[in-house]
C-alpha cells in the first residue's frame, strides 16, 4: 500500500494550495568538486544552506565565461567548497613536487575567476577550507604549498583523519571586532581540521578573523565593504550529526544573501541616480565607456555591477583667469568636455542612452540601458556671455554648479574671497536665464552668502549636487543644518557626497560616515529632499563604496537601518528627478 511519503500528488498539491508559493528563499551557489570526470558536492554543504534558510544550487566547474556571468545573475550568494590543493602557478610559484598534493585545474581556473567575478557584483562570498585558499588566491594573497614546510615549528596537526569530520579537534579563537567574532559571540570555538596548506599572505582589504594556537590562519574576511569570509575548516560538517554549533555561521550568510537579493530586487524596480561623477577629467587618458578602468570609478561594467542606472557626468572647468582669452577658452573646454560624453554615448548606443529630462529614461530602462545625464561644474564655463546658458540646456545639460573654488563672475565661493557678497548683478541674470530655460541650479561649491542670494532669487527649487553636512565635519564646503532646511523649504534636494575630506576631519572615510551624513541630512531636510552625488573620479569614494560597482552597497547599509523600498527609491534619484521635472516644466 502507498504511504504519505510515496504520494508525490498530495505534495504537489500542497505546494499550490496558496500563493505565492512557500517563501522566497535567497539562492547560494555551492561549487562542485570535480573528480574521476564526474562533479559532485558533499550532502553537508547543502545541508546547511538548507537549515539556515537558503536554496542550494549547484554550480559545475565548467569553462564557459559567459555562462559564469550568467550564473551569477541568478545566484544571491556564493559559497566556495573543499577539495584538492591550489595550484601554486596561480601566485606565480612553480610547483613543488614534495610539497604539493594533487591539483584541479578545472576548478581553479573557474573558481579564481567566479569569485573575482562575484565580488565585483558584490555577491556575499563564503569560503571554506579550500574555499578560503581560493579567495587569497583571487585577491592577490598566498597560500603555502604546505603550512608544514612553510610555517615550520611545532605546529598542531591539522589532518584529523580518521576521527569522524563532526568531531572538533582544536580550537580556534576569533579576533576581537571582527565580524566572525560578532557572529559567534565567543572568544573560542573548537573546530575540525582537514587541511595541509593555508593561507599564507592576506590579500588587500582582508583581515584575521581567527587564528589555531600554533598561528595558523583558520579565517579571513574583507573589510572593504564587500561580504567576503572564509574559514580554514569545515562548518558544514556539524550539521550532519545534528550539531547546531556552525549555524551562526551560515544563518549569518544566508541573511547576507536575502538582504543582497532584496537590494537587487528594487534596484530592478527603480531608477537610481548619481548626480555628479568627474569622469569626463579622465578623457584625456583615453577613458571609454565600455571598457572596464583600472582608474575611473565610473564606467558601463562598474554601473551594471553596482546596480546604478543613471550617471551625471559633468563638464568640470577649472576656476581660472577672467580675462576674454581665458572665458573663451573654458567655454571651448566646456563643449568639448561634453560633445566627448555623446560620443561615447552614441558609441556605445546598444547599451547606454543620453537623457536631458527625467521622462526619457524610462525606455532605456527598460530596456536594459544605461542612462548619461550631463551637467557643467562651474558657471566659469558660461564667463559673462548669457546665451550660453540657454545654448548649453539645449545640448542637453541639466543643470550647471555656478562656481567652484574660486569666485566667478556669477557669485562667491564657498573658497573664495567674498568678492560680490553673494551673487553678482550678472548673477542673478544667470539664475532668472536658468529658470527660464529649465535648468538645475546647482550651490554645490557656492559661499553661504551666494546661497542665500540664490534662495531668494530663483522662482524654482534650487539642488547641491555633491554637498555634505557641517555638522558633522566643519569644511567650508559642506551645508549648515540652517542651509539643509532652507534648501527643503524652498522644495530642492541636497545629494550627500562621498569625499572624504567633506565626511570626516582626518582619515580616510569610510561607508558607516556617508551614512551618517545622509541620515543627518534626512533628519534636517527631511525623506523628500535628500539623495546620493558620489563625486567619483573627482576624489570622491569611500572604503565599502568606491566606485559605481559597489552603489548597490548603499541600498543593502538602508536595508539594514530599516528604510523602506519608498524611502530608497526617493533617496536613490526620486527626489533629484522630481526636482528636475519641476525646472523643466517652468521652463520657457
Amino acid at each position: 500500500m502507498a504511504t504519505d511519503k510515496f504520494n508525490v500528488g498530495a505534495e504537489y498539491d500542497a505546494l499550490h494550495s496558496k500563493f505565492p508559493m512557500g517563501r522566497v528563499r535567497p539562492v547560494v551557489g555551492i561549487t562542485a568538486n570535480f573528480r574521476d570526470g564526474n562533479a559532485a558536492v558533499a550532502e553537508a554543504y547543502y545541508a546547511s544552506v538548507l537549515e539556515a534558510g537558503g536554496a542550494p544550487l549547484i554550480i559545475p566547474p565548467y569553462p564557459c565565461r559567459d555562462s559564469l556571468i550568467e550564473t551569477l545573475g541568478h545566484i544571491d550568494a556564493l559559497l566556495l567548497t573543499g577539495g584538492a590543493d591550489i595550484d601554486p602557478r596561480y601566485m606565480g610559484e612553480e610547483p613543488d613536487s614534495a610539497l604539493l598534493h594533487a591539483v584541479n585545474p578545472k576548478r581553479d581556473e573557474q573558481e579564481i575567476l567566479l569569485a573575482r567575478l562575484a565580488a565585483d557584483r558584490n555577491v556575499p562570498i563564503l569560503g571554506i577550507c579550500r574555499g578560503i585558499q581560493t579567495l587569497a588566491v583571487a585577491f592577490g594573497g598566498k597560500v603555502h604549498q604546505d603550512l608544514y614546510a612553510g610555517i615550520g615549528g611545532n605546529l598542531l596537526a591539522h589532518d584529523q583523519e580518521p576521527i569522524e569530520r563532526h568531531v572538533a579537534t582544536h580550537d580556534v579563537t576569533f579576533v576581537e571586532g571582527t565580524a566572525l567574532h560578532r557572529i559567534f559571540a565567543l572568544e573560542r570555538l573548537g573546530v575540525n581540521t582537514f587541511h595541509h596548506q593555508s593561507v599564507s599572505l592576506l590579500p588587500h582589504g582582508f583581515v584575521v578573523n581567527a587564528l589555531s594556537a600554533d598561528g595558523v590562519i583558520e579565517g579571513m574576511e574583507a573589510v572593504d565593504g564587500r561580504t567576503i569570509m572564509g574559514v580554514q575548516w569545515h562548518p558544514e560538517s556539524f550539521i550532519m550529526n545534528n550539531d547546531r554549533c556552525m549555524m551562526p555561521l551560515f544563518e549569518w550568510f544566508v541573511a547576507e544573501a536575502a538582504l543582497y537579493r532584496k537590494a537587487k530586487d528594487i534596484h530592478r524596480r527603480i531608477i537610481s541616480v548619481d548626480s555628479h561623477c568627474d569622469t569626463p577629467m579622465l578623457f584625456g587618458q583615453g577613458y571609454e565607456l565600455e571598457q572596464r578602468s583600472k582608474t575611473a570609478l565610473v564606467d558601463l561594467h562598474k554601473m551594471a555591477e553596482g546596480a546604478l542606472d543613471v550617471a551625471t557626468m559633468v563638464a568640470y572647468i577649472p576656476q581660472g583667469a577672467r580675462d576674454d582669452a581665458s572665458l573663451s577658452a573654458a567655454t571651448a573646454m566646456a563643449k568639448d568636455l561634453l560633445e566627448g560624453i555623446a560620443e561615447r554615448v552614441v558609441r556605445n548606443s546598444a547599451s547606454v542612452a543620453l537623457c536631458s529630462s527625467p521622462h526619457e529614461i524610462a525606455g532605456p530602462k527598460s530596456a536594459g540601458k544605461k542612462i548619461i545625464m550631463r551637467g557643467i561644474e562651474n558657471g566659469y564655463a558660461i564667463g559673462r556671455d548669457l546665451s550660453l546658458v540657454e545654448h548649453f540646456r539645449k545640448m542637453g545639460v541639466v543643470y550647471m554648479t555656478l562656481c567652484h573654488n574660486g569666485d566667478n563672475d556669477i557669485c562667491d565661493s564657498a573658497r573664495g574671497k567674498g568678492e560680490h557678497g553673494g551673487l553678482s548683478a550678472f548673477g542673478r541674470d544667470v539664475v532668472r536665464e536658468m529658470n527660464r530655460v529649465g535648468m538645475l541650479i546647482d550651490l554645490s561649491h557656492a559661499a553661504e552668502s551666494t546661497f542665500n542670494d540664490v534662495l531668494e532669487c530663483s522662482a524654482q527649487p534650487v539642488v547641491c549636487s555633491h554637498s555634505s553636512c557641517k555638522a558633522l565635519c566643519t569644511h567650508p564646503r559642506n551645508l549648515s543644518d540652517e542651509q539643509l532646511a532652507a534648501l527643503a523649504a524652498k522644495g530642492g534636494v541636497v545629494q550627500v557626497t562621498m569625499y572624504s575630506g567633506f565626511l570626516c576631519s582626518e582619515g580616510e572615510a569610510t561607508l558607516n560616515d556617508f551614512m551618517q551624513h545622509l541620515e543627518h541630512a534626512i533628519a534636517v531636510a527631511g525623506i523628500d529632499h535628500v539623495g546620493i552625488g558620489s563625486d567619483f573620479d573627482g576624489d570622491g569614494a569611500v572604503v565599502g563604496c568606491s566606485s559605481a560597482a559597489q552603489m548597490c552597497c548603499i541600498t543593502r547599509e538602508l536595508l539594514r537601518r530599516g528604510y523602506s523600498e519608498c524611502d530608497i527609491e526617493k533617496i536613490w534619484g526620486g527626489n533629484w528627478l522630481r526636482v528636475m521635472s519641476q525646472v523643466q516644466s517652468a521652463a520657457f
